[in-house]
């Protein structure tokens, strides 16, 4: 009876180290689509607030220059920055695109972007 217990239990080794082996890249891969996930939600949020910040510049009366450096200060970097106005609104829309983790950064890039309106301050030009 001892002998079957042992053919038993002997079968059966091995297994961890191999249910290991397939959960391990699992659970890397798993973890960079997150990390990847955090990244394209954090240049999404610089992207809108950017663009808030710039559209206060500009709804203010700064001048074109000092808007668009506000809107790349806040922005991520390489982002592209369009104003436009309409009458009495200022228009802002800031897009960039977002690389993902590690040596697949440049195949996971996104594009993203955040846009904002605001009227112009009464008294400004």
């Amino acid at each position: 009876m001892r002998s079957d217990r042992r053919r038993r239990r002997g079968a059966d080794t091995g297994f961890v180290t191999a249910e290991t082996a397939v959960a391990m890249p699992v659970l890397v891969a798993l973890t960079a689509v997150l990390v990847w996930g955090v990244l394209v939600g954090a240049a999404q949020i610089r992207c809108v607030d950017a663009a808030r910040e710039a559209a206060r510049a500009a709804a203010r009366g700064d001048p074109a220059g000092q808007v668009l450096g506000v809107a790349r200060a806040a922005a991520p970097a390489g982002a592209e920055v369009q104003v436009s106005e309409q009458g009495e609104s200022v228009h802002v829309v800031v897009s960039a695109r977002s690389q993902g983790p590690g040596v697949l950064g440049g195949l996971l890039s996104l594009r993203v972007s955040g846009s904002a309106s605001a009227l112009r301050e009464k008294g400004t030009p």
